[in-house]
């Protein structure tokens, strides 16, 4: 059985995807972007975006009863790779050992114009 997670304060498409879903005691979030949840792009520098999306996915988590430190599998798109070693730095500050498994991917455009999109998979606790 599956449960759609939804919270106001995050990036919304409705009609499109679902924030999250929970199923089998897992929660799976859609890819976040830097754009908050009046659907406003944040814009400025790489942390700054990644905060954003960081806030989209702990709302997200949060609606569904679960936090950072639930997640598992982080995978992490960006439209330029030269920013990873930024991201690193930014990344290690919002979870704990042992740190989720990750992936970062370069890709050549991501929706609206945005640079950082990220998804993640938690436990329910």
């Amino acid at each position: 059985m599956k449960k759609e997670i939804i919270s106001a304060d995050a990036q919304s498409a409705k009609g499109l995807l679902s924030q999250a879903i929970e199923a089998n005691g897992f929660i799976f979030t859609a890819g976040f972007i830097h754009m908050d949840e009046e659907g406003n792009m944040v814009e400025g520098s790489v942390e700054e975006k990644f905060k954003r999306v960081m806030l989209n996915i702990e709302n997200v988590l949060s609606a569904a009863g679960s936090n950072l430190d639930d997640i598992v599998k982080v995978t992490i798109y960006v439209t330029d790779l030269s920013i990873l070693a930024e991201l690193n730095k930014l990344y290690v500050t919002y979870f704990t050992e042992p740190l989720p498994a990750r992936e970062a991917i370069g890709v050549k455009e991501l929706p609206l114009g945005a640079t950082i999109e990220i998804s993640v998979t938690a436990i329910k606790n």
